[in-house]
């Protein structure tokens, strides 16, 4: 007869109610990292315009840091001891970011979404630092801190774009 796995239970010092609802937070903002990483690529493929060579090569540079940042989001999740969301309407339903128009829109508005899209995830980000820094979850907290970095940076340079 087969026996039953069972996991080992975690152990971190951070208590398993603040370890769902850290997740929990993390999982949105995995959401919405990923959300925003398929935008930003679907805008990569589908620029045009005066400004095609620039975004193009700038949405690059974007989406493959947005590629990169999603895996350290999901293994915090996993060390944390809860599952890391990754299906496509689990994303959406957590997802705060909207969905981009089916049609590409024009360049400028192209930039305009990405920045709503990197504000809304530093929103994210921002919004789980109480719970985190109330479980005293310091790895969460430097994840967070770069992340923001990176967003409200990002949201920054994109703006810069729409200056006349």
């Amino acid at each position: 007869m087969a026996q039953t796995a069972h996991p080992m239970p975690v152990n971190i010092g951070i208590s398993e109610k603040d370890r769902a609802t850290i997740a929990q937070g993390l999982n949105k903002l995995l959401a919405d990292t990923y959300t925003l990483y398929l935008a930003t690529h679907n805008f990569h493929w589908n620029v045009t315009g005066p400004m095609f060579n620039t975004l193009h090569v700038m949405f690059m540079e974007q989406y493959t840091e947005l590629w990169n940042a999603v895996d350290p989001i999901a293994e915090r999740i996993r060390a944390l001891g809860h599952v890391a969301t990754a299906s496509y309407a689990d994303l959406s339903r957590l997802t705060s970011l909207k969905d981009v128009p089916s049609q590409p829109p024009k360049a400028e508005e192209m930039i305009r979404i990405l920045v709503e899209g990197h504000e809304g995830v530093a929103r994210t980000a921002r919004e789980l630092f109480p719970a985190v820094e109330q479980a005293h979850d310091q790895p969460t907290a430097d994840l967070l801190t770069q992340r923001l970095d990176v967003h409200e940076k990002t949201a920054w340079m994109l703006r810069s774009l729409l200056e006349r």
